[in-house]
């Protein structure tokens, strides 16, 4: 009998199954590669929400914990994912400079907000009121960190691919039988795929599509990620990750022409120099309208659980949500009651 079954090797399933090896558990990943989130992500993290100049939930113990997860993983494969880059946001007004300077006084921005304008001027960007650089950001790249991770667990036959089936499950006394598979706990980490769980699809995740681009502008001369209503990321040989859209009722992965040109006119507001659009890409983000991811055990059968609702902060939430969620399991630490599923539960009972 294995100790772990998990469902999804995207960001929340990847996250799970280092947390469990790293404890000497024995896993088993199935991945059908359905759901392509993780895979298609902007992979930027940030501890600031730049439109309100408020601090993300949690980011400071977030941020701990990815710096070192990350690392272990590119000791462990042998491949650099994780990039250290400022994101500096664009300022519109003398207004907007005011605000920041404002928020950065605040006792839990102040590690995060640099208090010094960055005067830079960067070609073919047009920055009349300069810049304010966030402390502590950067980028992973997903597609490279999910190719690789899944190659490991190939290597070492910990990866079935292909699609789950949620009808061969039986309960035993101690866990679950899957096929011919024992195991004591099966982890969901299906992302958007979750509406196909019948264990768990009354949970509300509500997924978000986004729509990104890879452009080449060989005048855009960029060494930071910029952000604005856009992020401009620069990847190297004058090639640049733009992003995202946001759009709460389209459910599918196509990319859109509407969502070609949303992006289309908001790279216009920011850059003035010719680009041309390499690849124009689409997932779909497994979001909570709380904003609050979903870990937790199911409420009649303690050996399924779930980790899920990563939405647009993936990269930062992905390691802290599974050390909670292993650690409820194994060590009966109590989930924090914001994140823990019991929280829907609770408001359909009243």
């Amino acid at each position: 009998m294995i100790d772990y079954l998990i469902i999804g090797s995207g960001l929340a399933g990847i996250s799970f199954s280092e947390k469990a090896l790293s404890h000497n558990k024995s896993i088993l990943v199935i991945d059908d590669e359905s759901q392509n989130s993780s895979k298609i992500a902007g992979g930027l993290y940030n501890p600031v929400i730049l439109k309100r100049f408020s601090e993300v939930w949690q980011s400071q113990s977030q941020l701990v914990l990815m710096d070192s997860f990350y690392k272990e993983i590119e000791e462990k494969l042998s491949c650099k994912f994780n990039f250290e880059l400022p994101i500096l946001r664009k300022f519109f007004s003398i207004e907007e400079q005011n605000n920041w300077f404002s928020a950065s006084d605040k006792k839990n921005l102040a590690p995060f907000l640099s208090t010094k304008l960055i005067t830079k001027k960067y070609s073919s960007i047009d920055s009349p009121y300069d810049y304010g650089e966030v402390l502590h950001t950067g980028y992973v790249d997903t597609a490279l960190l999910l190719q690789k991770y899944r190659a490991y667990l190939l290597s070492n036959d910990l990866l079935l691919q292909e699609s789950f089936d949620y009808n061969q499950i039986d309960f035993l006394d101690a866990g679950i039988q899957y096929k011919n598979i024992q195991a004591r706990h099966i982890v969901f980490a299906e992302g958007f795929g979750l509406h196909k769980n019948p264990f768990f699809n009354d949970l509300p995740l509500d997924g978000t599509k986004g729509e990104l681009f890879i452009i080449k502008a060989p005048s855009l001369n960029l060494d930071v990620i910029v952000n604005t209503s856009v992020f401009i990321l620069p990847l190297g040989d004058d090639l640049f990750k733009v992003g995202a859209t946001y759009n709460w009722k389209d459910k599918t992965d196509l990319p859109t022409e509407e969502g070609k040109q949303e992006l289309l006119d908001r790279i216009h507001e920011i850059i003035t120099c010719d680009f041309e659009i390499v690849k124009h890409f689409a997932g779909v983000r497994p979001t909570v309208k709380d904003r609050r991811p979903l870990v937790g055990t199911h409420n009649m059968h303690n050996s399924l659980h779930i980790l899920n609702g990563l939405g647009t902060r993936g990269v930062m939430l992905g390691p802290a949500m599974a050390k909670a969620l292993f650690e409820s399991i194994e060590n009966e630490i109590p989930l924090d009651a914001e994140i823990n599923i019991e929280r829907f539960y609770k408001k359909k009972n009243k």
